[in-house]
Formats: structure tokens, sequence, C-alpha cells
């Protein structure tokens, strides 16, 4: 069981920047896949990055953010990160953290654990 919570939200302008946090309690994650997903209202929920801890760290990010956002972990402080870089109204939305346990080595189609999320709101 893992329990994460998110923080590190507001509000920006357009081209500013934001570092999300999730905090993450619970089971040894060193077997875990951990991402971030976000939702804006009327769509559908969509990954933006990924990071496969028991494979090497391996990350993975969507055409969408690629360039602009970072994924990273300490594992001293069982925190998981989200740089965003250079952010448009487009990357409004509710952004939540989720872990799930590797199968295979490789990172589920499914998560199976989520933080509440925490808001990212960026203004033209």
């Amino acid at each position: 069981q893992v329990h994460l919570v998110e923080s590190g939200g507001g509000s920006v302008q357009a081209e500013g920047s934001l570092r999300l946090s999730c905090g993450a309690s619970g089971d040894s994650y060193s077997q875990y896949c951990m991402g971030w997903f976000r939702q804006a209202p009327g769509k559908e929920r969509e990954e933006v990055a990924r990071i496969n801890i028991g494979e090497r760290l391996i990350t993975y990010y969507p055409d969408s953010v690629k360039g602009r956002f970072t994924i990273s972990l300490d594992n001293a402080e069982n925190t998981l990160y989200l740089q965003m870089n250079s952010l448009a109204p487009g990357d409004t939305a509710q952004y939540s953290c989720a872990a799930a346990h590797t199968v295979g080595g490789f990172c589920p189609a499914k998560f199976d654990y989520w933080g509440r999320g925490t808001q990212v709101t960026v203004s033209s």
C-alpha cells in the first residue's frame, strides 16, 4: 500500500514554471512505476510523465510535454517531482501522481495508487 500526497500547484502566467511534489509513504517503492497525470474539465485524463524506479529510472514523456516537463525522484525524501517549464494555458489541469508495481520490470497500463491531486492554472 502506498499513500501519495501532491503539493506545489498554483497559478502561473504563460512561459512560467512550477514544480510539483508528490510525497510517498507506506510500502517500499523500489519496484514501482510512478507517474504524473493531468485532467482538465471536459477532457480525458492524460499521462504526462512516468518513471520506472525498478528499471534504472527509465522515464517516458508524451510529445505534448517532452522537453518542457521533467520527472525526478528523491529517494532520501521519498518524494516524486514534476518540473514544468514553458507552461501554456493548455497545461491547465488537475495534476495527480500515481504508483503501481512493475510487471515483469515494465510499467503496467493501470496504476493502483493515486493522490488527490493539485490544481495548476496557467494564464495567458
